[in-house]
């Protein structure tokens, strides 16, 4: 269903991209800090999970109807700088100890899952990304465009799952090796704020 040559080239440069630090990993990295490595895991399958929704809407040819709507993307574009500057400010005011943090376990760790998959989908720029990305590697001579879609999709979503999940285990453990005083604790949540306010500035300042 997909041209092999063109498949691999697809591995190549998908495997780049989901190696170069960008808004979701240090998402992910801010949420491991703040909640530990399943916190950091949830919210990079979170992320995974808003990935697949967007390879599903390119499959389908809706990420090109909102291209075509540019007041839907800023609506969602601010949408999303909200959302980032609500976590950003719950991170600055936050006191709790990290073991408190990690203590709920289920509810955390479902936040971590929501809000991983809520900044990704609120994001329009992956939407964007998608539809000038994946058409590179989707044969139209070989037919079954959509299932094209879905099978880089999938890949890429599975992949970029494979190392950011990485990522939020390896920042979690980090986190709780350092994080024995309310001192430090103090300072990974200042860090997280640090990053969500980042990001909703990057989300903010950049057009379409």
């Amino acid at each position: 269903m997909v041209d092999t040559s063109l498949y691999a080239a697809f591995l190549l440069a998908a495997f780049v991209l989901c190696v170069t630090p960008g808004p979701d990993m240090m998402f992910i990295v801010a949420m491991g800090g703040r909640g530990g490595p399943t916190a950091g895991v949830m919210a990079a399958f979170g992320v995974a999970c808003a990935m697949f929704v967007h390879a599903v809407a390119a499959a389908l040819g809706l990420s090109a109807l909102f291209a075509a709507l540019p007041t839907l993307y800023h609506v969602l574009r601010w949408a999303g700088v909200s959302y980032l500057l609500y976590l950003a400010c719950k991170a600055f005011r936050d006191r709790s100890l990290p073991g408190e943090e990690r203590g709920s376990v289920g509810p955390g760790h479902r936040r971590a899952f929501w809000q991983g998959a809520l900044i990704n989908l609120l994001n329009p720029k992956v939407i964007l990304f998608n539809i000038a990305f994946l058409p590179q590697f989707v044969s139209p001579e070989l037919g079954h465009v959509p299932g094209q879609f879905m099978i880089l999709g999938i890949t890429f979503v599975v992949m970029g799952f494979c190392v950011d999940g990485s990522i939020g285990l390896l920042s979690g453990k980090l986190a709780g090796l350092l994080s024995r005083s309310r001192r430090v604790a103090r300072g990974l949540n200042v860090f997280s704020g640090t990053v969500f306010t980042g990001l909703a500035v990057r989300l903010a300042a950049t057009p379409k």
